[in-house]
């Protein structure tokens, strides 16, 4: 990635940074969340700076829906027939003319100079011919004008306002069952909105309140968990003391630990551990021997130094393994975490760019590893032990269809009472009230599945 040009009449740098994450958003299927933090230090974006290019970069990650519609009414040309530097600039100047305090001859000003620096002068009034047509209206404005009628095409009309592919739409309509027509708005609105952070310190360790910070707080349910008020959360990463853990994510793993199971080896197993944050929050609750497995060796390795900063009184072992061929005997676990891949549309506060990349179809094909892996965790169960299944999407194709498709072909295995183990979180229950989901409208986590099941003797 190149270096950003001095501020000036080319263009000021955290806009350019933002085009930066954008272009390699889409051309290369970069991660925003990892890669603008690395361009804010190289080149070092602070402050108010660093503010403005992280609110241009996921604001119109998140709102690319949205912008293309009112693009397409302000333009004569498809926008997904422009040149991509001209639709990065083209949605940045968007987002700022429709979603932020930016004034609108600042927006457009700036648009045109860093098409300018990004492509050459030749685009520079298409630019500012199509953002000044943009302007001439506010948000919901355009709404009125883009978007289908909510009463003849509602699922179209929430694709568009809250910028989502509507394949998306329909599936978080079946994730909500019967609540949908009281809150899917408000469950799409929710993946718009920037999350706090919220942090996890570790069973076992220093206390909550010996370790928070001022201005955070303490989380809603999770005893480990607390949420920054702003700031860099790695200084108290490096310290050891607590890690970046959304708190759904650990009431997942609370719940593992509440599920009785008879006594038995002595040993539980986090399946699909990578890169350990669950296996970091097990070992300080399990009181048991952990092994923690992961398909790749780089994220082996992340798992390790995850357990080793974390207190246990027993043992880890940190294996790279094929959880669908593991090189352990059946039954082997008390309590097994499959923590399985998935789309990741539980996550979309997070990861806005990942609702542009995913398909219907990218869930069927996860299914069949989704499905293979909850078989394999039940066969390591013993007799009597209990395995959590989780997923961070609330889509039935990758949580509760998976589940009972599993369980129908497997007489051994029985569906527990998930939110009973979490009677603390109201409305956990899903359609299937057997199931616990978290929902970022509803509990201010990420959209979590959790289903319990245990192995019968």
């Amino acid at each position: 990635m190149k270096a950003a040009p001095k501020p000036g009449r080319r263009g000021d740098v955290p806009r350019r940074t933002a085009y930066d994450v954008l272009a390699a958003v889409e051309e290369r299927e970069a991660y925003a969340n990892l890669l603008l933090p690395r361009l804010l230090t190289d080149r070092n974006v602070t402050g108010r700076d660093a503010a403005l290019a992280t609110e241009l970069t996921y604001g119109t990650l998140r709102g690319i829906g949205t912008y293309d519609a009112v693009l397409a009414a302000c333009s004569d040309r498809p926008v997904a027939k422009l040149d991509p530097p001209v639709r990065h600039v083209l949605r940045l100047g968007t987002h700022q003319l429709l979603a932020t305090r930016v004034g609108s001859h600042a927006a457009v000003a700036t648009s045109v100079d860093l098409v300018r620096a990004v492509v050459g002068p030749k685009v520079s009034g298409y630019v500012n011919a199509v953002l000044r047509r943009v302007s001439t209206r506010d948000a919901e404005q355009w709404m009125d004008i883009v978007a289908p009628r909510p009463d003849a095409d509602p699922d179209g009309y929430l694709a568009v306002r809250h910028s989502y592919p509507r394949w998306i739409v329909g599936a978080y309509r079946d994730a909500l069952g019967a609540a949908a027509a009281g809150e899917l708005g408000d469950a799409l609105a929710a993946g718009n909105a920037r999350p706090r952070v919220t942090m996890a310190v570790f069973p076992g360790g220093a206390a909550r309140e010996e370790v928070m910070p001022d201005g955070a707080e303490p989380g809603r349910w999770s005893p480990y968990a607390f949420t920054l008020a702003g700031g860099d959360p790695s200084a108290l990463t490096a310290s050891g003391r607590a890690a970046v853990q959304d708190e759904a994510s650990q009431l997942a793993a609370i719940a593992l630990t509440r599920a009785a199971a008879e006594p038995g080896s002595g040993a539980w197993l986090d399946l699909c551990a990578g890169p350990g944050g669950k296996a970091r929050m097990l070992r300080g609750l399990a009181g048991a021997r952990l092994v923690a497995a992961d398909l790749h060796p780089h994220r082996a390795g992340l798992i390790r130094a995850a357990l080793d900063a974390a207190p246990g009184s027993e043992p880890a072992a940190v294996v790279a393994a094929d959880g669908r061929r593991p090189p352990w005997r059946d039954g082997a676990f008390d309590r097994v975490l499959a923590d399985v891949p998935c789309s990741g549309l539980g996550a979309l506060r997070r990861r806005p760019e990942a609702r542009w990349r995913k398909s219907a179809g990218d869930l069927a094909d996860l299914g069949e590893l989704q499905r293979s892996l909850l078989r394999s965790a039940l066969a390591a169960a013993r007799p009597g032990g209990v395995v959590a299944y989780v997923t961070c999407s609330p889509v039935p194709a990758e949580t509760s269809g998976i589940v009972t498709a599993v369980t129908a072909e497997d007489d051994a295995a029985e569906i527990l009472d998930a939110p009973a183990m979490l009677p603390e979180v109201p409305g956990l229950a899903a359609p299937d009230s057997r199931f616990a989901q978290f929902w970022p409208h509803r509990h201010g986590t990420d959209a979590i599945f959790v289903a319990l099941l245990r192995r019968r003797a």
